[in-house]
């Protein structure tokens, strides 16, 4: 097992900066994932931490070396692809054992390794076949035992279960999960699938346009988003954003958007850092943050999206869409008038000029009051 640390590692490809100042430090046997949209610099941080690309400036290291000038074959890493990379033309036994072959290792000492990895994997019976006689994800596992047998300080994986079906995916992360708790390995994880960072991860690094926007456990992630692209992004339905105004109303704060006017139990920022025309944020609340009033009738219900165990169900609140969750045995309609809540221990407010959240956050003191906001016309 290894720490891996970027200290302040930057990379352009030219005028185009694929990741600005990237400070990280990843624990020795923790599972991180690499969390992002297309384009956001995940799969630059892990190339050039394999060695296939160089950083412009800052230093990589894996445990106590400086890896920048090191060969990837020198820095002890086991790189897993998204193609997979199998020799079509070597059985699956010949393709775990080939970076033993080209390393040396002794034959008996090859086929004992082989047989570990394959039995971790269960592989085994599929040891003499070739490539294409697999499925895809006795594909993927042929390549995890390829890295596995080389027992390397870390694992570094780039979007491995992409190229596979929702149910084989959903059965490969609760392996990977399996392996990882086994061997105790560092796992680097690139992905651009946020349930699959969630369910998987111990932190999660959050990657925006080439920047670090967020480094924590998932639940933190979730429940504290840092700015409006990690709420927006984390989360599915994606948190509901409502841009206005929070202004003082006597001894209370109250927020305003439109026909929307929303009480607030208690102050969010001091008072006296208000104008009396307000400040200009973002709310945010996620779907299970918005409840069913039992009286009025001030929001209206716009599409229901049925999903078995629940409906995901868009609301039309006042000229503003929110969506929120139902159970199975509430029943709605398209046109259908209805009252909603929403709990203002969960509410975030971020600035809305920066994204930043800022002071804008319920405390602790708040949360735990957990009072519920009325919506008043």
């Amino acid at each position: 097992m290894a720490k891996v640390t970027f200290d302040r590692v930057h990379k352009a490809f030219g005028a185009f900066v694929a990741l600005e100042e990237l400070s990280l430090s990843i624990q020795s046997g923790e599972f991180v994932s690499l969390l992002g949209p297309s384009g956001c610099g995940k799969t630059t941080t892990l190339r050039m931490l394999a060695g296939l690309e160089q950083p412009t400036r800052g230093t990589i290291s894996v445990g106590d070396r400086v890896v920048n000038d090191l060969a990837p074959g020198q820095r002890d890493l086991a790189m897993v692809f998204q193609s997979y990379a199998l020799y079509p033309h070597m059985t699956v036994a010949q393709n775990i054992e080939y970076p033993l072959r080209k390393r040396g290792v002794a034959r008996a000492r090859r086929r004992e390794l082989v047989e570990r990895a394959a039995t971790q994997l269960q592989l085994e019976a599929l040891l003499d076949r070739k490539p294409r006689q697999l499925s895809g994800g006795q594909q993927q596992r042929v390549a995890l035992g390829r890295a596995l047998v080389r027992n390397p300080a870390a694992f570094l994986l780039d979007e491995p279960l992409s190229n596979l079906d929702a149910k084989l995916r959903s059965h490969m992360r609760a392996e990977l999960i399996e392996l990882h708790q086994r061997i105790g390995k560092t796992m680097i994880y690139v992905t651009h699938d946020q349930l699959e960072a969630m369910t998987m991860s111990d932190r999660i690094a959050v990657l925006d346009q080439g920047r670090l926007q967020q480094f924590d456990t998932p639940q933190e992630i979730y429940r504290r988003p840092v700015s409006l692209f990690v709420a927006g992004f984390i989360g599915t339905p994606a948190m509901n954003f409502i841009r206005g105004t929070i202004r003082p109303d006597g001894n209370r704060l109250i927020f305003e958007a439109g026909r929307l006017s929303l009480k607030l139990p208690r102050p969010l920022v001091r008072p006296d850092a208000l104008r009396d025309d307000g400040v200009a944020v973002v709310l945010g609340v996620r779907s299970e943050d918005v409840g069913l009033a039992a009286d009025g009738e001030r929001a209206t219900v716009k599409v229901v999206e049925p999903t078995g165990h629940e409906s995901i169900v868009f609301f039309d609140l006042m000229d503003h869409t929110v969506v929120g969750r139902v159970g199975p045995d509430v029943h709605l309609a398209p046109g259908q008038p209805v009252g909603l809540t929403l709990n203002a221990a969960k509410l975030h407010f971020f600035d809305a000029g920066t994204g930043a959240e800022g002071g804008r956050r319920l405390n602790a003191d708040q949360a735990s009051a957990a009072v519920t906001a009325s919506l008043v016309a």
